[in-house]
């Protein structure tokens, strides 16, 4: 039984990553999979469940992968930039979440939810993070979730949206600027800016 659950899961998360969530139907999924449509449904009440199952364990290989990248020999603001460069490369090399972030554009409820659903945990994830950091007085004494929210929106728009109109940064150039504008700060006196 769990082996067809698992045939089911497979096909349908190809199935996501090559037509899209909306183009997919439920027929699709059972043929590739191999099975009769009634035995999708003794596993998944409907299509957007099944989505919803395959979102969480891409959560869960994002956590994991997240979890990876943090080295007790690095400092916090290290190790805040190899967790979020990880998520981001693996959010973006993935197929199914490629696939469905273009989606995003048509405007798909289901679709919409589920990337806000993995947004939600990344930023849970990074502010469980941040809020370990300050209990260890590591980092000054902040909102773990908005911190957490301010950094990855701008890890996002220094690897994504900066690439539209200029050359791509480097992953040494972003986490120079990361630390610059999040750990030491813009004051004059302190440093200077390159």
């Amino acid at each position: 039984m769990a082996d067809r659950k698992k045939l089911i899961v497979e096909a349908a998360a190809k199935s996501f990553s090559e037509f899209g969530y909306k183009a997919t139907t439920m027929d699709h999924v059972a043929r590739r999979a191999g099975v009769g449509k009634g035995t999708i449904y003794t596993f998944f009440k409907n299509k957007e469940e099944l989505l919803q199952y395959i979102m969480e364990s891409l959560i869960a290989e994002m956590k994991h992968s997240a979890e990876e990248a943090i080295d007790e020999r690095y400092s916090f603001p290290e190790n805040v930039h190899h967790v979020l460069y990880q998520l981001l490369e693996f959010r973006f090399k993935h197929q199914l979440a490629i696939k469905l972030y273009e989606e995003v554009n048509l405007g798909t409820p289901e679709v919409v939810d589920a990337l806000h659903h993995v947004e939600e945990s990344i930023l849970n994830y990074i502010s469980q993070y941040i809020g370990e950091a300050v209990q260890k007085r590591d980092i000054y004494p902040c909102d773990p979730k908005l911190t957490a929210f301010i950094m990855f929106k701008m890890y996002i728009a220094l690897i994504f949206d900066w690439e539209k109109n200029h050359p791509p940064l480097s992953k040494e150039e972003i986490s120079k600027l990361f630390e610059l504008y999040f750990f030491k700060g813009l004051s004059a006196g302190s440093h200077v800016c390159s």
